[in-house]
This record gives C-alpha cells, sequence and structure tokens, in this order.
C-alpha cells in the first residue's frame, strides 16, 4: 500500500513539470506574440504608401520615410479646415484624418475625422471593427447612437462642446435633428479605423450576398430584397 502510494507521487511529479513548463511556454509564447511598443521617435508613412485600395499594412504600420527627409509639414494636416459636402442623399460629409491622408500618423495609433451635417442629414450606420470612437460636437447638434452586442440602444443629444463615446466595433451613427447645419470631431484610438457601412456592405457587397440568405435573415419578401440591392449595389 505505501508503495503504491509512493509510486503515485512519484508519477505524477514529470505531469507536474509537464504542466508548468507548458504553462510557462505559453505565457512565453503569447508575450512574444504581443504588439511590440513603437521602438522610434516617429514613423512617418512613405507617400503614397496607403492611397492603393489594395494597400494593407501590417504591424505596426506602413513603411516609414527615411528620418532624414522628414520635415515638420508631416507631422501638419490642413484637411479637417474645410466643411465636406452634404450634398448628398444622406445629406453628410465626411472628411478623414487618418493615416492614409496623413501620413504623420502612422505607428500612432490615433486618427481624427470631422463630419459635417446638414439639417436631417445622417451619417448612416456603420462600425469601425479596430477602433472606439470619441464624437465632439463643433457648432450645432447631433444625436448620436450606438447599439450594444446585446441589443440595447444608447444614445444622446449632443450640443455644442459635448462629447460621447462609442465602444470599438459597434454599429452607431450621428444624425443632424436641428434646423442649422451642425459638425463635428471624431477621434480613434486606431491610425486606421476602418470603416464597415451596414447598408451597402448587406446590399451591395461584391459578390452578392445570396437573396435567399438575406430574406430569411430579415423576414422580407425577395421583392424588398432586391429594390435594396439596386440602391447600393456599385
Amino acid at each position: 500500500m505505501g508503495c503504491s502510494g509512493a509510486m503515485s507521487r512519484t508519477s505524477s511529479a514529470p505531469l507536474l513539470i509537464l504542466t508548468v513548463t507548458m504553462v510557462a511556454l505559453a505565457v512565453f509564447v503569447s508575450t512574444c506574440g504581443a504588439d511590440p511598443e513603437p521602438v522610434q521617435d516617429f514613423c512617418v508613412a512613405v507617400a503614397g504608401a496607403g492611397s492603393d485600395a489594395d494597400a494593407s499594412p501590417a504591424f505596426p504600420g506602413f513603411p516609414c520615410k527615411p528620418a532624414s527627409k522628414v520635415v515638420s509639414d508631416d507631422f501638419f494636416f490642413a484637411g479637417l479646415s474645410r466643411a465636406g459636402s452634404t450634398d448628398n442623399l444622406f445629406g453628410a460629409g465626411l472628411t478623414p484624418g487618418n493615416v492614409i491622408a496623413f501620413p504623420g500618423l502612422n505607428t500612432l495609433g490615433v486618427a481624427i475625422n470631422r463630419v459635417d451635417l446638414a439639417p436631417g442629414g445622417v451619417n448612416p450606420l456603420h462600425s469601425h471593427p479596430r477602433a472606439a470612437e470619441l464624437v465632439h460636437v463643433i457648432t450645432g447638434q447631433m444625436l448620436v447612437g450606438f447599439v450594444s452586442t446585446a441589443g440595447k440602444y444608447y444614445s444622446k443629444v449632443l450640443a455644442e462642446g459635448e462629447s460621447f463615446v462609442i465602444p470599438r466595433g459597434l454599429m452607431h451613427f450621428q444624425y443632424n435633428g436641428g434646423t442649422i447645419a451642425a459638425r463635428a470631431m471624431t477621434v480613434f484610438d486606431s491610425q486606421l479605423p476602418g470603416v464597415v457601412a451596414a447598408a451597402p456592405s448587406l446590399f451591395g457587397a461584391d459578390p452578392e450576398i445570396p437573396d435567399a440568405v438575406l430574406v430569411k435573415s430579415f423576414q422580407v419578401d425577395i421583392e424588398i430584397i432586391k429594390l435594396l440591392k439596386s440602391k447600393f449595389r456599385k
């Protein structure tokens, strides 16, 4: 009996050692695989590096411009000083200030957009898969809202100088229910937040999402799906 117990204790030791070793290895691998911190002061993106629609930056960003050729203007961006056109179906103008428009943001993990809304205008339902968004209203007022993964709707009508934060990846919008034009700045914790527009993604996908899938998903007649596709198909 004592011999059997001794054997049990002895045989469990290698298993314990193996378990500890595997845990340590997992921690080591996960640590090594984590996103590294920047190792330079800045990395201004090479001109045109992100202009191609097929361009996809590897972490932590696009290729760097040689430091010897970096100038003060690389850290300057005037694109948000001009209003975006709201002469469209949505009454909305969006001016992006991400790394593609503003190369100095490369590897810094921030971006900023300008949103202009005519009275009744809407920045339609969309999400940013890579960033949270902070909306700060400059002029006018905006209804800003998002829907959580639990299906709960959170919203607030923002006046001038007020802000609202939208958690990363959640579907949201901005709407101007006022009588004058509204303007907001939206700040992101990603140099390239990405955007998934709800309606165009579903009804304007290329190639198309099968009608049967959309009919079943939305519980509507196929004629409605075809109508929506006709509006968003490129």
